[in-house]
């Protein structure tokens, strides 16, 4: 202050004090509410530094967890989709062994059912390429006992037959191709006729005379003519029905699903075989009493039964 003026420096020490006085009696002076006039004054004179510094630490904050940590995120939801599709591909596969658990099990219970009927159950293990034909390969051949032409089936019903057995595989024709056939016949009226494949999932009926009835919805059964399937088997139901020359043209839906095969049946005899378990036959008359009426005849008799005990009697 020595370079100063004489009035300046006055002035600076008038100001001085009166700064000095004033803060003195903020010490001094207090609020009930907000204590010290002076902390009130720091207080007020902080405030908006803090709200700046709180309001840019808090969009830095949000600007680092909204884009910056994206990048945990995303791995964190790639992870979780990869874990999702394993899961799904799991679900997918329990499914598929659960259904072939169902499949052999109705196999093996078919099988025990018919326990008196030579057969072996084989696996799908393939088909022809050839659009034209239509052809499966087993995983039972020679070893097993098949030999060639012999019959193949499902529980629902005709599948084919053998073509070729080798020692371990054997080639099945399909009902429904060009080059099949089977002998058949018509459940009711048990009208005889050649079932073949047109290379098409429904079947041809032959040779069946435009005279003779036949119903759409009629079961269609092996006839045991061919020497290669037992009688009776399922062989398809007839769908559709046309006037034609000479014969009628017969459709007939197959009763073997045979577009999702599996797992096969193959007949190593032509004994009977009964797919379908028919109901319990009622009680014989001999063991149900008989009802009489009134006033039958034989009713004198069934009285004098029912009183011979008591002719016995001393």
């Amino acid at each position: 202050m020595a370079g100063l003026p004489s009035r300046h420096r006055s002035l600076f020490l008038l100001l001085g004090v009166v700064l000095l006085q004033v803060l003195l009696l903020a010490v001094q002076i207090k609020r009930d509410s907000q204590g010290r006039l002076l902390r009130v004054w720091t207080v007020s004179a902080v405030s908006p530094v803090e709200r700046s510094g709180a309001w840019g630490v808090g969009k830095v904050r949000d600007a680092w967890r909204h884009y910056f940590a994206l990048s945990d995120t995303a791995r964190q939801n790639e992870q979780l989709r990869r874990e999702n599709g394993e899961l799904k591909l799991e679900i997918m596969q329990l499914q598929g062994k659960s259904a072939e658990a169902d499949r052999l099990a109705a196999l093996l219970n078919f099988k025990q059912k018919q326990n008196k009927v030579p057969m072996v159950v084989a696996r799908v293990i393939g088909s022809s390429a050839d659009p034209n034909s239509n052809v499966l390969y087993i995983d039972q051949g020679q070893r097993d006992g098949i030999r060639k032409n012999m019959g193949v089936i499902t529980p629902e019903g005709v599948v084919g037959k053998v073509m070729e057995a080798y020692r371990d595989a054997s080639q099945v024709l399909v009902v429904t191709d060009r080059d099949s056939g089977v002998g058949a016949m018509i459940a009711d009226s048990r009208i005889q006729s050649p079932v073949g494949g047109t290379g098409e999932p429904l079947l041809n009926m032959k040779y069946v005379g435009n005279d003779d009835e036949v119903a759409v919805g009629s079961r269609v059964v092996t006839s045991g003519m061919d020497r290669i399937f037992p009688k009776d088997l399922p062989v398809g139901v007839i769908t559709q029905v046309k006037q034609g020359g000479q014969y009628k043209q017969i459709r007939v839906k197959p009763s073997a699903n045979l577009e999702k095969l599996e797992e096969v049946i193959v007949l190593l005899t032509t004994d009977p075989v009964v797919l379908k378990q028919e109901p319990p036959p009622a009680e014989s008359s001999s063991t149900a009493p008989a009802k009489v009426p009134s006033g039958s005849a034989t009713q004198p008799t069934s009285a004098a039964n029912a009183t011979k005990p008591s002719d016995k009697r001393p």
